[in-house]
């Protein structure tokens, strides 16, 4: 197949589009600054969404196109998070209306703030968004309502290439202790980018049934477990510091409020200390069943390396 992949630039993209050519598809990489992928025998276009496409795609015909570009910023302002992941979205749609579109869109559509526990697709409602990130995506998914498209939902993806998760928490470490609201307790369903590619991959199969499919690892895991193990592996020492997530959500929304007078992105929010704090967990029977999606326990096997 002929398949286009936007937000090349990033960890998911990038991903998706060296698997794609290494499995012997034609891959049109869309990046949205130069140099910022790189591949033998990959095409590299850039592309500024919501612009329409630039000449070098103006005559491009896609069999399929993976839209993985997007603002992930959960505390980015509500207008370039809307132009970047809805209008990008429509941009594209609108652009090649003939070709196969898989969005890979995010967990953070559920109500992530009260915790998500064994959810189905449809347990994602108007509404329950918190954020300009996980609201503008789901609009992203409205936009494909009524199209044969295949919308991916991951949690919390890491492996390598991942420049902000599990980076994030290691330099969340210091002096050797690492406060985890919960304790990290809390079970979390994550997503291994292999399994996030295996799913791509299915969705791209001729005649995979279009609709919306959550895509994690086989089985959660004690989130600060996982966190610990990543750790260990990179050679940091620590010791996880159970925080109460009352006193951690507090923390957020006062490092909220004084972001808004420094204008600068606070360390802690509300939301990541909800997601970190409480249960997220999804259902696989619809990608399992719909897709034939089966998906490899968590492992941080080779994390050293990342």
């Amino acid at each position: 197949m002929t398949v286009l992949v936007t937000g090349a630039g990033g960890f998911v993209g990038g991903a998706v589009a060296r698997r794609l050519a290494e499995s012997g598809h034609e891959v049109i990489a869309a990046v949205r600054r130069p140099g910022s992928f790189d591949h033998p025998g990959v095409r590299t276009v850039t592309w500024e969404l919501p612009a329409p496409p630039p000449e070098a795609l103006r005559e491009t015909r896609p069999d399929a196109v993976v839209h993985a570009a997007a603002r992930v910023d959960d505390t980015a302002p509500w207008a370039p998070a809307f132009r970047a992941n809805v209008l990008g979205t429509r941009a594209v749609r609108s652009a090649f209306p003939g070709a196969r579109l898989v969005l890979i869109s995010t967990s953070s559509v559920y109500d992530g703030a009260r915790g998500v526990i064994d959810a189905s697709e449809e347990d994602a409602q108007p509404g329950g968004q918190r954020g300009s990130y996980a609201r503008t995506k789901f609009l992203a998914e409205v936009e494909l309502s009524g199209t044969d498209a295949i919308i991916l939902r991951p949690h919390a993806v890491y492996g390598p290439g991942d420049r902000t998760l599990l980076p994030r928490v290691q330099v969340a470490v210091r002096g050797g202790r690492l406060l985890l609201p919960g304790g990290g307790a809390a079970l979390h369903a994550l997503t291994h980018i292999s399994n996030l590619l295996d799913a791509v991959g299915l969705a791209l199969v001729p005649g995979a049934p279009a609709g919306t499919y959550n895509v994690t690892d086989a089985a959660p895991v004690p989130v600060g477990e996982a966190i610990g193990e990543f750790l260990t592996r990179r050679g940091v020492e620590h010791r996880i510091v159970p925080v109460p997530l009352g006193l951690a959500l507090g923390a957020g929304g006062a490092a909220e409020v004084l972001s808004f007078f420094t204008r600068r992105t606070p360390r802690l929010t509300r939301y990541a200390a909800a997601q970190i704090g409480r249960q997220h967990t999804y259902n696989l029977d619809a990608a399992r069943e719909g897709l034939g999606y089966r998906p490899a326990p968590t492992s941080l096997e080779g994390a050293e390396g990342w």
